[in-house]
C-alpha cells in the first residue's frame, strides 16, 4: 500500500478472534493500527509487548487490529494461533487470514508489518520488520493530538 491510500475493507473468508470489526466502524473517531503477524514469526512475538503497550496506553484513543498472516502450512493451525495470541496477550480483534485475502488487499509481504491510518482511514505510516516502534508511536501521538476538522463529530 502507498501512503495516503484508503484503508481496505476488513473482509474475506477468514475468521475473527476477540471480536469482529469492520472498516466503517474504525473510521471517524480514532486512528487505527493494523498489524500483521504470524504464529511462526519470532520477530512478531518479540514485538508483541510493544504493540500491547501502544494498545493499552492509548486505549480509547487508538484502534488496534491484528491480522494473522500464515507463512507456512503449520501457521494454519487455529489452535496454535489461539495459543500464541493468549501467550502474547493479543486481546485486540484478530482476523485469521488463511486465504491471504486481506493480506493481498493491503499488498502486504511482511511480518511483522504495521499500518497506521488516521481517523479518516488514510494510511499515514507503514513499518515492517522487527525494528523499534518509536517512530510509529510518534506518528500515533501526532494523529491523536491532531484536532478533528470543523464539522466533524
Amino acid at each position: 500500500m502507498r501512503l495516503h491510500a484508503r484503508m481496505p475493507e476488513l473482509t474475506g473468508e477468514g475468521m475473527w478472534l476477540n471480536g469482529r470489526v469492520e472498516t466503517n466502524g474504525l473510521i471517524g473517531e480514532h486512528p487505527t493500527i493494523i498489524h500483521f503477524w504470524s504464529v511462526s514469526c519470532e520477530l512478531c512475538k518479540q514485538a508483541m509487548p510493544h504493540v500491547n503497550r501502544l494498545r493499552d496506553e492509548y486505549m480509547g484513543r487508538l484502534n488496534v487490529v491484528a491480522v494473522h498472516m500464515p507463512r507456512f502450512d503449520e501457521d494454519l493451525d487455529i489452535d496454535r494461533i489461539i495459543e500464541a495470541a493468549e501467550e502474547h496477550t493479543v486481546t485486540e480483534p484478530i482476523f485469521i487470514d488463511h486465504k491471504l485475502e486481506l493480506t493481498e488487499a493491503f499488498d502486504n509481504k511482511y511480518v511483522p508489518a504495521y499500518y497506521l491510518f488516521d481517523r479518516m482511514g488514510v494510511l499515514r505510516h507503514f513499518q515492517a520488520g522487527g525494528g523499534s516502534l518509536k517512530m510509529m508511536e510518534k506518528r500515533v501521538v501526532r494523529l491523536i493530538e491532531t484536532p478533528k476538522p470543523e464539522g466533524e463529530a
